[in-house]
């Protein structure tokens, strides 16, 4: 019978692999040194390759142990996918859930249903990670996190996605500017002024570029910021103005020297969803909780009018 490795030796292989060294893998995976390493012997030996090349200085990966590496890891999230899927079967929602948020949506959201999520599943613990878009679907796929809340306009690859509401679009402007007092616009309106941006890696960034665009708006070119904050506190001091997602603009809004109007219909907006692996077992669950975050911030029941 052919020799197979054990699931602990492949998250050895892994926490290697991901730490570059033993004595960070062993302290990621709570075992001592000798002991991994004599793993990790048993495991080149039983798949005949050698994984690793190490002296007293370094450890490097070989191409071999790269490329089984990222299977062992494949082989890991689908063995918590299947964990996930029993735990499924006994009680929806209960237990860990690791949530990965984006920046542009986690201050103004969570707020609001994290009370919801609470009273309807008191046994599910969220643990919560906030990243850029590209990061969060980097740890999903990897395993890392379980599902996604974000915009659904950015590059998901092979995701799952469930659509939960529209977030219009306002235009922030400071106080004394030309559009300010105003409770509508059209896009035709900020053509030729300066808009400040985020920074390169935040997706709002990307689907605010493709407003000026249409607009004729020029894009600030000395200027980026990381946070919708430092946006707002720049465009308030008269620099410029900027794009805000309707969840942010009101409590940005209320931080002083800035004023918001709302684009005429149809107007320019991004998606918020969830997103998760294909291959998670969860998929009915996830929608649950869809559902609960959409009556909590007010857009009841889209998610049901869709299943119907």
């Amino acid at each position: 019978m052919t020799m197979r490795p054990s699931l602990r030796q492949l998250e050895y292989l892994v926490a290697i692999a991901d730490h570059g060294s033993f004595h960070a893998a062993a302290r990621a995976t709570h075992v001592s040194q000798p002991g991994l390493s004599a793993q990790v012997a048993q495991l080149e030996e039983t798949l005949g390759a050698r994984l690793f090349e190490r002296d007293r200085r370094r450890v490097l990966i070989t191409p071999a142990g790269a490329e089984l590496a990222e299977r062992a890891r494949r082989v890991l999230v689908g063995v918590d996918d299947l964990v996930d899927a029993a735990a499924a079967f006994s009680r929806p929602l209960c237990g860990r859930l690791r949530l990965g948020v984006i920046p542009t949506v986690a201050p103004y959201l969570l707020p609001r249903v994290m009370p919801a999520l609470r009273e309807a599943y008191p046994e599910l613990t969220l643990l919560l990670h906030e990243a850029p878009t590209a990061d969060l679907v980097h740890a999903l796929e990897r395993g890392e996190l379980d599902l996604l809340l974000l915009a659904l306009e950015a590059p998901l690859d092979d995701l799952r996605t469930l659509e939960l509401f529209e977030d219009d679009f306002f235009v922030a402007v400071p106080r004394g500017h030309r559009l300010a007092g105003r409770k509508r616009v059209q896009e035709s309106d900020i053509a030729h002024e300066t808009v400040l941006l985020l920074d390169d890696g935040h997706c709002l960034r990307e689907q605010a570029l493709a407003v000026c665009a249409a607009s004729q708006a020029d894009e600030a070119d000395d200027f980026r910021a990381s946070s919708l904050a430092t946006l707002v506190q720049v465009v308030a001091s008269g620099e410029g103005i900027t794009l805000l997602p309707a969840m942010a603009a009101a409590h940005e809004a209320a931080c002083g020297g800035l004023e918001t109007a709302r684009f005429r219909k149809p107007s320019p907006h991004r998606t918020i969803g969830l997103a998760w692996r294909a291959t998670s077992q969860r998929a009915e669950e996830y929608r649950l909780l869809g559902e609960t975050i959409e009556v909590a911030y007010g857009h009841r029941g889209a998610v049901a009018k869709r299943r119907a």
